[in-house]
């Protein structure tokens, strides 16, 4: 991969004609009844989530949404999720436990939102939170990164059994422009940055970070939606098959096995 060829996708991640997180729901599930709220503080619209049917099996859709235009983003906002976007996922998913329905996460942030508010709502405790709970969630769990993945923020909806990225997408700690600010005290590295930072979806399945890669060749064509529909189906029925605890323990060793050397 040269140089320039992991900024070019970041920018293709980042691009305002991709399909968002309403977008995958509407193609893929049928009758999505949404809910709303956390119950301690707000409704956060940069994460929806509710109850739908995967075919014939109820499931737990949980998206982060990024909106389609400027107002839409705005109303979002740019799909960077409150504390209490986290706690309404975490308690959509404890819902989804309780009444056996497996969960599937569609994930496209640039990271939590960072405001001052965010935080004195308790920002890192609520990710936090969802990152230790996912891990024990005796339901199966599906995450699938449809744009960005950016830091906590996203991995507070990606703590799954099975995790892919679309073939333009990026999972990272940080941001190209953010690490170059850092590294190097100037943003115009953004480039060098993605290159280092192994954040396209061919570096995270080569460091065993994904199962696999959606392919976006046929992005616009009608069987799009129903080839990732297919793929949620036999995840499922598969996860399905295996007693809680040995899916708990697979979920466990799967995330300690990440950047594991030897």
């Amino acid at each position: 991969m040269s140089e320039m060829d992991a900024y070019e996708i970041v920018k293709k991640a980042r691009s305002s004609g991709r399909y968002t997180g309403i977008d995958f729901i509407k193609g893929i599930f049928n009758h999505f009844f949404e809910l709303h709220g956390d119950r301690r503080y707000a409704d956060d619209s940069a994460i929806i989530g509710g109850v739908a049917y995967l075919e014939a099996m109820p499931v737990t859709v949980i998206a982060i949404e990024k909106g389609h235009n400027a107002r839409e983003r705005m109303q979002r906002l740019f799909g960077a999720p409150n504390p209490e976007g986290y706690r309404k996922a975490l308690r959509l998913m404890k819902q989804a436990e309780k009444f056996q329905r497996p969960v599937i996460c569609f994930v496209d942030t640039s990271g939590a939102y960072c405001g001052i508010g965010a935080e004195e709502r308790g920002q890192g405790q609520a990710i936090a939170e969802n990152l230790c709970e996912m891990m024990t969630l005796k339901t199966p769990v599906v995450s699938v990164l449809i744009g960005e993945g950016g830091s906590g923020g996203a991995l507070a909806l990606s703590v799954a059994d099975k995790v892919y990225m679309l073939e333009n997408s990026v999972y990272s700690v940080i941001s190209p422009e953010g690490c170059a600010s850092i590294l190097w005290k100037d943003s115009t590295k953004a480039p060098d940055a993605a290159r280092c930072l192994k954040l396209t979806a061919q570096d995270a399945l080569s460091l065993g970070i994904i199962e696999d890669i959606i392919s976006e060749e046929n992005m616009e064509q009608p069987d799009f939606f129903s080839g990732i529909k297919e793929m949620l189906l036999e995840d499922i029925y598969e996860l399905n098959q295996i007693p809680t605890e040995y899916m708990l323990e697979n979920r466990y060793q799967r995330f300690r096995a990440i950047g594991r050397t030897e």
